[in-house]
């Protein structure tokens, strides 16, 4: 079931999501060549306690960090570690904070100096998806437009959208009906009331939209090892358009 948030339940949603929207930021800033996974996830876990949340990926589902740090290949999930950071990588960074008894969630690719062509483009074209999957979205509109957009820019820039994980709904938990896939025919699902909170978060890769998962349960990556990207943001749907609240 779609849960429709109270106004007052959106504001108590503000200070998670805005804690997201700052570490982000703070983590951009600091990210680079020399750095371990490790590393960065300490930044987040300390950047979300100092700020009064609890960082809600830890010990979810038995996941063991703060942060998902997926490096080039890896399209979510990954699980940070000792890998040391070069130049020419692209990481997504995901976190998900939690205080008020709300959740806030958000995600940004970063660059790590001078990457290619090929990267510096499906990070750009990523986080124009989430852009694009929110035109024209408000109160009333069918659910599967948002994949529907997100998709045909996807493609037409020659890359493929991760079908094996969606964006979700969010809350009072981290992950809430509905799951908002990065695909889908235009015009169909529900119809988004307003006052619904989504997490819309495409993830595009270079090639094939096929991903495995490692032998620690969690990592996703694509079959073919060519780079994904992935973008997301805490999104209100209102009557008139939609309010972001991780940007």
């Amino acid at each position: 079931m779609l849960s429709v948030k109270s106004e007052r339940e959106i504001e108590l949603m503000r200070e998670p999501c805005a804690i997201v929207r700052d570490c982000l930021a703070f983590v951009g800033e600091r990210i680079g060549a020399g750095m371990t996974t490790k590393e960065v996830d300490a930044l987040v876990e300390n950047f979300i306690r100092a700020s009064g949340a609890e960082p809600s990926c830890l010990g979810y589902c038995g996941y063991p960090a703060s942060a998902c740090v997926s490096v080039n290949e890896v399209v979510v999930h990954g699980i940070p570690d000792g890998y040391v950071l070069r130049e020419g990588d692209i990481v997504s960074v995901d976190l998900c904070a939690y205080k008020n008894g709300f959740h806030g969630d958000g995600a940004r690719t970063f660059r790590i100096g001078q990457v290619s062509a090929e990267k510096d483009k499906l990070v750009r074209v990523t986080e124009e998806c989430f852009f694009k999957g929110i035109e024209g979205l408000q109160a009333g509109s069918p659910l599967y437009d948002i994949g529907y957009r997100v998709q045909k820019h996807a493609e037409s820039n020659g890359f493929s959208v991760v079908r094996a994980y969606t964006g979700h709904g969010i809350g009072k938990e981290m992950h809430e009906d509905p799951s908002v896939p990065n695909y889908g025919r235009r015009g169909t699902g529900i119809r988004l009331p307003a006052g619904a909170v989504i997490c819309i978060e495409p993830m595009i890769a270079a090639g094939t939209w096929r991903v495995g998962v490692l032998g620690d349960g969690w990592t996703a990556v694509t079959l073919d090892k060519r780079p994904a990207a992935h973008y997301e943001n805490t999104v209100v749907i209102r009557e008139d358009g939609v309010e972001i609240l991780t940007l």
